[in-house]
């Protein structure tokens, strides 16, 4: 169809198509938005989830089950409209990106120069298993239940408990687990070291023998 009207209408098929694309254009990089708004909004938006997190505490970032993380990837549809508004535009979506890694550079830039505010954006470790006990008080001010903490534990390859020596929940929602005795991989990476050790003594001792 448009082969046949390039042939037979040349001139209206050119200017159609000059039409469109001049609009598509328009409609890529015309910013229903003033400029200054575009900035502001994801730096707002940005500094509000940082300090929401800051408040909810670390469980959040941790992802212990799946309704932790239904509620960050809700969270990520829910504030898309709060930075970007009725923007749908090319234009608009660089500058929201431009705002965000500014304001995240510069974040990061002031709490690297400042530990004090580090410790009071970020908050401390929260120390969960204390020489084998667990703290449960640690625990319930995390909402952590003792299922989230064995879900924990089994992911670094120990199997109870009574095998961990220490565990803190950090800031950015990692846990730092040290064990009683070497874990699975630990454990695993020893035999082969011996192992390595062993054979090194073996070929030591027929070298001297042939000697």
């Amino acid at each position: 169809m448009m082969i046949l009207m390039q042939t037979l209408f040349p001139q209206l098929f050119q200017q159609s198509l000059q039409q469109s694309l001049d609009t598509s254009l328009k409609d890529m990089f015309q910013l229903p938005l003033p400029v200054l708004e575009k900035l502001i909004r994801p730096i707002i938006v940005y500094l509000v989830l940082v300090l929401l997190l800051r408040i909810f505490g670390k469980r959040e970032l941790a992802q212990l089950n799946p309704f932790d993380l239904v509620v960050l990837l809700s969270l990520s549809n829910t504030v898309q409209n709060a930075i970007i508004g009725e923007d749908n535009s090319v234009s608009g979506g660089v500058i929201g990106a431009f705002s965000l890694l500014a304001i995240n550079w510069l974040v990061a830039r002031t709490l690297f120069r400042s530990p004090k505010l580090t410790r009071m954006l970020e908050g401390r470790a929260t120390i969960l298993v204390r020489d084998g006990k667990v703290d449960r008080r640690a625990m319930q001010r995390e909402s952590l239940t003792d299922d989230d903490l064995l879900s924990v534990i089994h992911k670094q390859g120990f199997t109870h408990l009574h095998d961990i020596r220490h565990v803190e929940l950090e800031p950015s929602g990692t846990f730092f687990i040290e064990g009683r005795e070497p874990d699975a991989y630990e454990r695993q990476h020893n035999e082969i070291m011996a192992k390595l050790e062993s054979l090194t003594q073996e070929l030591a001792a027929l070298r001297n023998s042939a000697g």
